[in-house]
C-alpha cells in the first residue's frame, strides 16, 4: 500500500507498557517458524545492563549488553516449535516474559491470498477483504476466533482510520468528490463534455487523451488518479468506452509516471531508501565504501532505463488507446460498451455512484466548462505550489529541485489542492447565481456520499497491510532471497519477489522500504567488486535496485488490496472487482516480458534499450495476435 513504511525486515514490533526501569520496548505478536525476528529490551537510567533472551528449553537464543538509559536490538532470533515458547528475557535483575502466537510461515500469506480468491470469484472486495482480516487477526489472538473478530475493529480497522497519512488520503478523497459533486451540479462537467466533444469526438481521441491527461499530472500518483479519472469520466462516457477501460488507463499511467519521472513525490523516497541501501552496503562490505560513495540521485538516474515494468506499462496503454485492440476480458468489456449494453457490467457493484441525481447538472443550469476547468486547475496548481514550498523550506535555497520534492509535505499539499478546488468551486457557483450555499453544500454532501464505498474499501485495504504486517507477510516473502544463487538471476528475483510482496501486502511504498535495504548490500556481497558503480557488471546493481521499484509497482497493479487500485476504480466510477480482473491480464504480460528481456536479459549483457525496443515489439505483436479491434474501430474495418 503506498506510503505504508515497514520499519525493518525481518522483525515485527508491538509496543509494551515499561516495568521497574528496564523493560521489552517491542516484541512480535505472531512469530513464524524459523523466520527470523527483532526482539528490542530497554536498560535501566543508571547503569549498564547485561540481557539475555532464552527460549522455554532453556536454549540462550540472543545476548549483550544494554547501556544506561538506551535500548539494544537482538536480531534474527528464531523460533523452530512450540516448546520454545515463552520466550524468558532477562534484563539485569528483572526478567519477562514473551509469549506470542506461534504459526508456519505460509500462514502468514493465508489472510491476502485468500481475500484475493474470494474477490475474483465472487465479483464482492468488502466481504472478501473483511475475511482476509479476521484471517490475520485470528492468529493475532491466539486463533481465538471471538478475541480476533474484536481485534480486527480495535487493534486494525480503527488505527487505519487514525493513522494521519490515512486521514490525509481519506480526506482529500472526499474533498475532491466533493468539488466533483459541485461541477456536476453546476453544469461545469457537463460543459466540459461539451468544449471537448470537437476534439475528442472518438472513441481513440477520448483514450488517447486519457492518456496524455495522466501523463501530465506526474507529480503525485493519487493526485493523477483521482483528478484525471473523475475529470474524463464524462467523456468516455459519452464517447461509449467502458469503466473498465477508464480505469486501466488511470491506474496504469499513474505510478509509472509517477516513479519514473524525477520531480514527484515519489522519487524523493526512491532516492532516501537508496541511499540507506548504499550506506548499510558500505559498511558490510568496507573494500566497496569508496566505489559506494555516489549520489542516490544520480544512481536513480542511472536505474531508469532499467525500470522495464513502469516504461513497458506506458506503453502498452497508449498501444491499445492508439489501435483499439484489446484482449481477455478487457475486450468483452469494450465491446459490451461499444454495442451500447452498458458502460459497466450488469449487477457491476460500483467504487462510486456517479450516476445518482446528486451527480447530473441542475435542470436549467448552464453548462459552462470553465467552472469545472478553473477548480481542477486550482487543485493541480495549489498542489504544485504546496509541494514547491514546504519542500523549499525543507532543504533551503541550495538544495535541488528533486530534492525538493523529495522533502515536500505531499500529504497537506494534496490536503490544501483539494479544499482549494471545493471552495473555488463554490464561489464560481454562488457568483454566478448557478447554486444557491444551501445547494452547493447539498452537492458537496452529494460528492462525499457519493465515495462512502470507496471509503469502507480503502479502510480494510489499510487493515489488511497493518495485519499482513504483524503476521510477518514480508518477512515470510524477503527469505525467498536465497544467497546461493546466479549473480546474474538477481534482477529477475527481485522483482517476482518484490511483485509477490507488493501483490500480498497491498503496498508498494511499503515493498520498496523493505527490500531496497537488502537488495543493495547483498548484490554488492555476492557481486563484488564487477557490480559496483562504474564496474563492468554495474547492470547487476542498477537492475537490482530497478527490479525493487518496478516489481513494487507490478504487484500494486495485480493487487485487489492496493489503495491505488481501489482510487483508481473509485476516480473511474468501477465495480473494484472488474477493474482488477480486466487489467490483471495486461499487468501480468508487461511483467513476464519484463523479467524475461530486462530482468535475465541485461543480466546477461543486453543493453536496456535493446531490451525495451525488443519488449515493445513483442507487446505490438501480442496485441495484434491475440487482441482484436473493438468499438469503432471493429466498426470501421467490417
Amino acid at each position: 500500500m503506498h506510503r505504508l513504511i515497514a520499519a525493518t525486515l525481518l522483525g515485527f514490533a508491538f509496543t509494551a507498557v515499561p516495568a521497574a526501569g528496564q523493560s521489552i520496548e517491542s516484541g512480535p505478536e505472531v512469530v513464524l517458524r524459523g523466520v527470523p525476528f527483532d526482539l528490542t529490551v530497554s536498560g535501566a537510567e543508571a547503569e549498564d545492563l547485561p540481557f539475555r533472551i532464552d527460549s522455554a528449553t532453556g536454549e540462550v537464543l540472543a545476548s549483550g549488553t544494554v547501556e544506561a538509559g538506551g535500548t539494544a536490538t537482538a536480531r534474527e532470533i528464531r523460533v523452530s516449535s512450540g516448546a520454545d515458547l515463552p520466550l524468558q528475557v532477562v534484563v539485569g535483575p528483572e526478567s519477562f516474559e514473551v509469549d506470542p502466537t506461534l504459526t508456519s510461515g505460509w500462514y502468514s500469506i493465508l489472510p491476502p491470498l485468500v481475500a484475493v480468491i474470494l474477490a475474483l470469484v465472487f465479483k464482492e472486495v468488502v466481504t472478501a477483504l473483511f475475511v482476509g482480516v479476521w484471517l490475520g487477526a485470528l492468529a493475532v489472538a491466539g486463533f481465538n476466533p471471538i478475541s480476533a473478530t474484536g481485534r480486527l475493529v480495535d487493534q486494525f480497522a480503527m488505527p487505519a482510520v487514525a493513522d494521519s497519512d490515512h486521514a490525509s488520503i481519506m480526506v482529500f478523497t472526499l474533498l475532491l468528490g466533493g468539488m466533483v459533486g459541485l461541477i456536476s451540479r453546476n453544469g461545469g462537467t457537463r460543459g466540459i463534455v461539451d468544449a471537448l466533444a470537437p476534439f475528442a469526438s472518438t472513441q481513440r481521441r477520448g483514450r488517447l487523451a486519457t492518456w496524455l491527461a495522466g501523463m501530465a499530472i506526474f507529480f503525485d500518483d493519487y493526485a493523477n488518479t483521482l483528478i484525471v479519472g473523475n475529470t474524463m469520466r464524462p467523456i468516455t462516457d459519452r464517447l461509449k468506452i467502458s469503466r473498465e477501460k477508464l480505469a486501466y488507463i488511470v491506474d496504469s499511467t499513474a505510478a509509472p509516471v509517477a516513479a519514473l519521472i524525477p520531480v514527484s513525490t515519489w522519487v524523493g523516497y526512491e532516492i532516501s531508501l537508496i541511499g540507506d541501501g548504499i550506506g548499510i552496503a558500505a559498511q558490510q562490505t568496507p573494500a566497496a565504501a569508496a566505489a559506494l560513495d555516489v549520489n542516490s540521485f544520480t544512481l536513480f538516474i542511472d536505474t531508469i532505463p532499467y525500470l522495464f515494468y513502469p516504461l513497458l506499462a506506458l506503453f502498452l496503454v497508449f498501444l491499445t488507446s492508439a489501435t483499439g485492440r484489446d484482449f481477455g476480458p478487457m475486450a468483452a468489456a469494450e465491446e459490451r460498451a461499444s454495442r451500447g449494453d452498458g458502460l459497466f457490467r450488469v449487477g457491476a457493484n460500483l467504487a462510486v455512484d456517479a450516476d445518482s441525481d446528486e451527480m447530473n447538472a441542475k435542470e436549467g443550469v448552464p453548462h459552462r466548462w470553465i467552472n469545472a476547468a478553473i477548480p481542477v486547475l486550482t487543485v493541480i496548481v495549489v498542489v504544485l505550489v504546496g509541494l514547491y514550498t514546504s519542500g523549499r523550506a525543507s532543504v533551503g535555497p541550495e538544495g535541488s529541485l528533486s530534492d525538493v520534492f523529495g522533502e515536500a509535505a505531499s500529504y497537506n499539499a494534496l490536503l490544501w489542492g483539494s479544499l482549494a478546488g471545493t471552495l473555488v468551486a463554490i464561489f464560481l457557483s454562488l457568483g454566478q447565481r448557478i447554486l444557491s450555499l444551501t445547494e452547493c453544500v447539498e452537492a458537496t454532501v452529494g460528492g462525499f456520499r457519493a465515495m462512502m464505498l470507496a471509503m469502507v474499501i480503502l479502510v480494510l485495504a489499510w487493515s489488511m497491510g497493518a495485519v499482513t504486517e504483524a503476521i510477518g507477510t514480508s518477512s515470510f516473502l524477503a527469505l525467498l532471497l536465497s544467497d546461493r544463487i546466479a549473480i546474474e538471476m538477481i534482477p529477475v528475483i527481485v522483482f517476482a519477489t518484490s511483485g509477490a510482496m507488493a501483490f500480498a501486502t497491498g503496498t508498494s511504498w511499503g515493498t520498496m522500504a523493505i527490500m531496497l535495504p537488502v537488495v543493495i548490500p547483498l548484490t554488492v556481497a555476492l557481486g563484488g567488486a564487477e557490480v559496483l558503480p562504474g564496474a563492468a557488471s554495474e547492470a547487476i546493481l542498477l537492475g537490482g535496485i530497478a527490479s525493487v521499484l518496478a516489481g513494487a509497482i507490478w504487484g500494486d497493479h495485480c493487487s485487489p488490496i492496493s489503495d491505488t487500485t481501489v482510487l483508481s476504480s473509485t476516480a473511474s466510477a468501477c465495480d473494484h472487482v472488474d477493474h482488477v480482473r480486466t487489467q490483471l491480464p495486461y499487468a501480468v504480460a508487461v511483467g513476464l516480458l519484463s523479467m524475461l528481456l530486462g530482468n535475465i536479459g541485461t543480466a546477461y549483457g543486453l543493453p536496456p534499450i535493446v531490451a525495451l525496443l525488443i519488449g515493445a515489439g513483442a507487446l505490438v505483436g501480442l496485441l495484434f495476435t491475440v487482441g482484436r479491434p473493438v468499438g469503432e474501430t471493429a466498426v470501421s474495418q467490417t
